[in-house]
């Protein structure tokens, strides 16, 4: 018996956390285990005192206490940055206010309007894009580098793996790793399959409202077409660090491939 009970899912924003939320809600509604959201310390209070137990931060911010936890194994996923600045700006333009707080903030230096307001008055997607990459972006990427990499209990996942697991191996085999005792796997595999764009919800009439908002491309590596050089060329003097340490890029030789794919 392995002794962890917890399993602790932290995700980034545009990083699949819709995705990840309705996967693990399901579960724990399937095998009737206890669901709960934990940012601070004092939550802790609140987790079961035996049994299984899910536990989620969309910010992958989970309090330190959490990681010192023998009981508690960690899933962290992370996605390409570039990525994540496009699907980003798309959705922000539209998405509903009360699902994202930080889009109904209002400021003095946007006129007194929101977020998405000042997004939605810029001239264009370059405006857009650098607005975007100056506000949530630049948050989500140094949440990302904050997250405690090699920490014995995490088990680090890319989104772009996750979507190409069609047959649901590298998710079954994370679940194996943490090896959660009283998780059934087999159950918790097919609520991974049943709500995933290449399984259950392949059909854009099975997905809800809120899932076809941010769904525009399931392609991983979006930015070689949709990254113009001019912002790309800004992205990688700010973040060239972040990519590499997140292993996405070694250097800045991707803005070549980015060039190759735009003239394609």
């Amino acid at each position: 018996m392995s002794g962890a009970r917890l399993i602790c899912v932290g995700t980034h924003h545009k990083t699949g956390t819709i995705w990840m939320r309705k996967v693990w809600r399901a579960i724990a509604r399937a095998q009737d285990i206890p669901f709960m959201q934990c940012y601070r310390a004092k939550r802790l209070a609140d987790v079961a005192e035996s049994g299984p137990q899910i536990i989620v931060n969309w910010s992958s911010s989970f309090p330190a206490e959490l990681f010192a936890r023998e009981d508690a194994r960690f899933i962290h996923i992370v996605r390409d940055p570039r990525d994540v600045l496009l699907s980003g700006m798309r959705y922000h333009r539209v998405a509903p206010l009360g699902n994202e707080k930080f889009l109904r903030e209002r400021r003095e230096a946007w006129g007194g309007g929101t977020y998405q307001d000042h997004l939605n008055a810029l001239p264009d997607d370059h405006a857009r894009l650098m607005f975007e990459m100056e506000e949530k972006h630049d948050k989500t990427v140094r949440e990302m580098l904050a997250w405690p990499w090699g920490h014995d209990r995490a088990h680090e996942l890319r989104y772009e793996d996750l979507i190409r697991d069609t047959e649901c191996r590298l998710f079954r085999q994370v679940l194996e790793a943490c090896d959660i005792e009283g998780l059934d796997i087999d159950g918790a595999v097919r609520s991974f399959w049943d709500l995933s764009l290449f399984g259950g919800l392949a059909r854009e009439d099975d997905r809800s409202a809120r899932q076809n908002l941010h769904v525009n491309s399931g392609a991983e590596a979006q930015w070689k077409g949709k990254l113009p050089p001019e912002i790309a060329r800004v992205y990688a003097e700010r973040y060239g660090p972040a990519l590499k340490s997140l292993g996405y890029a070694a250097d800045d030789s991707w803005l070549r491939e980015l060039s190759a794919e735009r003239a394609a």
